[in-house]
């Protein structure tokens, strides 16, 4: 109860949405770039002004409006582009069952929030255990979508040339995209900075010889070193606190011995979060 009391204190609401809205920077201006990409390419496949920016306000899906794009650009009918665009968007539905248990009040009111998860979101306010921030998720949805929106609106006006939009579009997204949120969980875990640094020397390597596509596949091997480490640091913070789960249950006086050991794995602002929508959950 008082390590509740503490992390509410701590992690307050604000301070989580303040920290949504500063991961959603980096990502914000990742997808103002590609949603100038799209209105520009809707705009010169004869939408219109109006519904290229109608369009990013109600789907908010780079991947979704860009098979829209494609469908109906290959001649493809209506009914086929929206399918494609449905299909694509399906990965939202575990992504929700798995926020669910997080989000509050009743059917309405926690299907309005289900609307904030957008994939970089969705990773970013993830605590891990199957817990999510769902303020921080807020907060990084809340500075994306009028990027996105505002893009649109920007790329169908001005309409920049198709190198332009290749060079600064899909070309500067995904790197940036994944460096904004590489740079998050990097300052958050200190478990990952020498994957995250072997990574960058793996993707500044490969992206000589190959796009910027293939280059951060090969570069996310470095994650395998993260996967080894990860369970024998926890095995070193168990055997740090002088005993076992086991020995824990038996003893019957050490019952938050083994939470402490796996929570040393953690970083204090992290493990604080845990607790507060712990203490939510309580009954």
């Amino acid at each position: 109860m008082d390590s509740s009391r503490s992390a509410k204190t701590v992690v307050s609401p604000r301070a989580s949405f303040l920290s949504g809205l500063r991961t959603g920077c980096g990502l914000a201006a990742a997808s103002f770039l590609l949603a100038v990409s799209f209105g520009a390419i809707s705009a010169s496949q004869g939408w219109g002004r109006i519904a290229p920016v109608i369009c990013s306000l109600a789907v908010f899906s780079g991947s979704a409006q860009f098979a829209l794009l494609a469908a109906l650009g290959s001649g493809g009918g209506m009914a086929g582009a929206v399918t494609s665009a449905a299909l694509i968007n399906s990965r939202f539905v575990p992504m929700g069952i798995a926020i669910a248990g997080d989000l509050r009040g009743g059917r309405f009111r926690r299907a309005l929030e289900g609307q904030a998860v957008v994939d970089a979101s969705w990773a970013a306010a993830h605590l891990g255990g199957g817990r999510f921030d769902r303020y921080l998720l807020f907060g990084a949805t809340a500075i994306q979508w009028p990027a996105w929106v505002a893009g649109t609106g920007l790329g169908v006006v001005v309409a920049p040339h198709p190198d332009l939009l290749h060079r600064l579009g899909l070309d500067v997204l995904t790197p940036a995209l994944f460096l904004a949120l590489l740079l998050d969980e990097v300052r958050r875990e200190r478990i990952n900075r020498l994957p995250a640094l072997l990574g960058a020397m793996i993707a500044a390597a490969l992206i000589v010889f190959l796009p910027a596509g293939p280059a951060l596949v090969g570069a996310a091997l470095a994650a395998l070193i993260a996967l080894v480490r990860a369970p024998a640091r926890a095995g070193q913070a168990e055997e740090a606190d002088g005993t076992t789960a086991d020995e824990a249950t038996a003893d019957g006086t050490r019952a938050g011995g083994p939470t402490k050991a796996a929570g040393q794995a953690e970083t204090p602002e992290r493990a604080l979060r845990r607790a507060h929508f712990d203490g939510e959950a309580a009954p």
